[in-house]
């Protein structure tokens, strides 16, 4: 059994072989990817950063350490001709600005004794290009128009040809509009995530929130404020025991489809697209103002701006929402907001919802 040779950087230093060169460079991108692993980031993310990395290797004339701007420039102007789109662009400078700060943290003194050279950041304010719509806020629907889709869309329920599907995506919906759920969010609940004891209103266990930066599900737990605590106990003791035998299996799709999974004996959990293709439908015959502009992702930023308008405080909004950055909160705020305090009581909307409601409900039952 031989001892590997340690490599000392107090030592005198012969000059690289152009393959040893590639094989240190080779291990610092190894490196950073065995980081970003370590981190809890997902294999598809590592994967999509070390091939940006390398893109960006092969375009460079030296190794890695040797870029510059003048190199960034040439790689991201590269991208846009050809046809690359903003987000892109810019999701490919954050890559490859990240890549740096960790060779620079952690393999620049081994870098300027090897080699000689100093590493440098080639993505700086200049070439760094924005996101599409960077700083813009999407601004939502009024106040009054989302009172008239829901209370039109409430009404509607009840005249559909099938009642049960029609009241799950009306649920759903609501749940985007009073929470700030997203899309997987929704539709990942399980019955079992509803807990009514927990805090004044209750509390849904939002067990597959959104990570960041390609981390895994972030899980938080989200206060049902603003009404949500009888919207779900209406969805629970009004309507989802009809869909089948499955409504106290704790395990069972909080929103199911139509159809039975015989492999566990329950429902199967409803699809992404019945939900888009019911609010799309919605605001066709609602407001067609908005057909093909309403999403659930601008029904997200609605709660989001109504909430601060009520007073919601901006952490708390942060918190409520999933997001990592108080920054990226502050973006779903429509500038409307940011100047006024509100002009709605929330008593008299507790008021009015709570009637609108329990008219729902005798109706249904």
């Amino acid at each position: 059994m031989t001892l590997a040779v340690v490599r000392n950087l107090s030592s005198p230093r012969g000059t690289l072989t152009q393959l040893e060169l590639e094989d240190f460079e080779q291990e610092i991108v190894d490196q950073y990817a065995l980081a970003m692993a370590s981190a809890g980031l997902t294999d598809g993310h590592v994967g999509n950063t070390r091939s940006t990395i390398i893109d960006f290797a092969r375009s460079l004339p030296g190794p890695l350490w040797a870029a510059g701007c003048e190199d960034a420039d040439r790689f991201l102007t590269g991208l846009r001709h050809e046809g690359r789109s903003a987000n892109t662009r810019a999701g490919k400078a954050g890559t490859i600005a990240q890549f740096y700060d960790f060779m620079t943290a952690r393999y620049q003194g081994d870098i300027r004794a090897l080699t000689g050279c100093i590493v440098e950041q080639p993505i700086d304010e200049f070439n760094r290009p924005p996101g599409r719509n960077k700083g813009a806020v999407r601004v939502p629907p009024s106040d009054s128009e989302i009172d008239h889709l829901f209370t039109q869309w409430r009404g509607s329920v009840l005249l559909a040809r099938k009642y049960l599907p029609a009241a799950r995506n009306y649920f759903a919906a609501s749940l985007w509009r009073r929470l700030g759920l997203r899309m997987n969010e929704t539709i990942m609940l399980d019955i079992r995530d509803w807990r009514p004891d927990l805090g004044d209103f209750g509390k849904l266990h939002v067990r597959f929130g959104k990570g960041s930066r390609g981390r895994g599900p972030k899980p938080r737990l989200v206060p049902a404020i603003n009404g949500a605590d009888r919207l779900i106990d209406w969805w629970l003791a009004e309507v989802r025991h009809q869909f089948g035998d499955d409504w106290s299996d704790p395990d069972a799709p909080m929103l199911p489809s139509e159809r039975n999974d015989d492999s566990v004996g329950r429902c199967r959990r409803v699809g992404d697209d019945a939900l888009r293709t019911a609010l799309t439908r919605q605001a066709e015959l609602q407001l067609p103002a908005w057909a093909g502009r309403l999403t659930p992702h601008v029904l997200r930023h609605y709660c989001a701006s109504s909430l601060y308008g009520d007073g919601m405080d901006l952490k708390a909004l942060q918190e409520l929402l999933g997001h990592e950055w108080l920054s990226t909160t502050t973006g779903y705020i429509n500038p409307r907001e940011l100047h006024q305090t509100g002009e709605k009581s929330q008593v008299t909307w507790s008021r009015r919802e709570t009637e609108g409601f329990l008219s729902l409900y005798k109706l249904a039952a």
